[in-house]
């Protein structure tokens, strides 16, 4: 059994809020009476990308279990790669893989630099159709990304989904051992289909996104602040079965 914890949307910009909310997710994980096997922090680390910003990143982040981390629309590749992988300043994709007992993680960039909304660079997709090709048809792989590659059925969210996802389908078609898809962005916790798999969406750790039906009070009121951040836990057993359960985490 591998159990993941997925953490989101931190968007920390060196106020107390965010720090508070990202230090408290972070504290709930350390205090775990269980060794994870990893924490996937999938994008929007940084509010602004700036370097100051990356660098508290990396302090909150220690962590006692491993931890991957993927940009989102509001990082900076540049300075994301510095400040806080400790890798020289580069713009190109950003895409990671790990193993985790029997199984991969692939971390994928989905961001395009100064955009809001996502899509899989041809690098990216090339990366990982090698990555697929090259393990075996029983290691049962979940990728993760930042933005969601389906509809969510919240009109802001989805105009800035991931787009050209046909691409991503017809990868995981060709690949029946690909298990999940895994992403943030949305500020909600979300679960769907895509491609065939589950595609399971990390709450947000600085705010929830409000659902249509939600804001009859509030039209204009997308964000609601006053939500506890919350994080998503992923339960891998059997190669193939994964079950999520999700928290929140009081301040």
């Amino acid at each position: 059994m591998i159990v993941i914890a997925h953490v989101s949307d931190t968007h920390l910009d060196t106020g107390e809020r965010s720090i508070r909310r990202t230090r408290a997710v972070m504290a709930y994980l350390e205090d775990l009476p269980y060794d994870l096997d990893a924490v996937l922090i999938t994008g929007d680390v940084a509010d602004h990308g700036r370097p100051e910003e990356y660098k508290l990143a990396r302090e909150l982040f220690s962590s006692r279990h491993p931890v991957m981390v993927c940009p989102g629309n509001h990082d900076d590749r540049a300075a994301f790669r510095e400040f806080l992988l400790g890798q020289p300043g580069s713009t190109t994709p950003i895409n990671q893989v790990r193993r985790v007992g029997d199984a991969l993680i692939a971390l994928c960039d989905s961001s395009i630099p100064g955009r809001d909304e996502g899509v899989l660079e041809e690098e990216t997709l090339a990366w990982l159709a090698q990555m697929l090709a090259e393990e075996p048809e029983t290691t049962p792989v979940l990728v993760g990304f930042h933005h969601p590659p389906a509809l969510l059925h919240e009109p802001f969210i989805d105009g800035i989904r991931q787009f050209r996802a046909e691409r991503l389908a017809a990868l995981a078609d060709r690949h029946p051992n690909l298990v999940a898809f895994l992403c943030g962005h949305a500020h909600m916790a979300a679960a769907t289909t895509f491609a065939g798999r589950p595609l399971l969406v990390a709450p947000g750790v600085v705010s929830t996104v409000r659902l249509p039906w939600e804001r009859r009070a509030h039209p204009q009121d997308l964000v609601d602040l006053d939500q506890p951040p919350g994080l998503a836990f992923h339960i891998l057993e059997d190669t193939r079965r994964l079950t999520t359960h999700y928290r929140c985490v009081l301040t």
